[in-house]
Formats: structure tokens, sequence, C-alpha cells
């Protein structure tokens, strides 16, 4: 599962996406990226700020979609 929230107009969030364990490393994840990028692409203006959150390894999923740069910590 995933969804993503927003404000209607300016600010989105791509959050909680989740795959069973059982499901994990079947690309599930990617599916669901998929789609919700496809939603983002077609419903949200283009001129909108979309973010996540993403913690290790996670963010290899992301990085994937441009969503997300990688911050590392000193």
């Amino acid at each position: 599962m995933g969804r993503i929230v927003g404000d209607g107009g300016t600010s989105y969030q791509v959050v909680d996406v989740a795959v069973a364990a059982e499901f994990q490393g079947k690309g599930f994840g990617k599916k669901i990226m998929m789609e919700l990028m496809l939603y983002i692409q077609k419903y949200i203006d283009p001129l909108a700020y979309v973010s996540l959150i993403a913690v290790c390894p996670a963010n290899k999923l992301y990085e994937q979609f441009g969503l997300l740069k990688l911050v590392q910590r000193v």
C-alpha cells in the first residue's frame, strides 16, 4: 500500500509505502511507486512540491523515481 497526502494545491508527500514481509523483494514496492507517480503526473500540478521521508534501505526504491536525494550525516 502507499498513499499521497497533500493540501490539494502546492504541497504533497508520499507516505506509508509498505509491502508485507512475505512479498518484499518481488517488485511490489516498485509497482506501488509506479502507480503513485502516475497519479502525481496526472492529477498534481507540475509546480507543486512533492516530497517524502525515507529510511535506509528504502531510499534505494525512492531514488529510482527521482523523489529522494540522500543526505548523509557526517
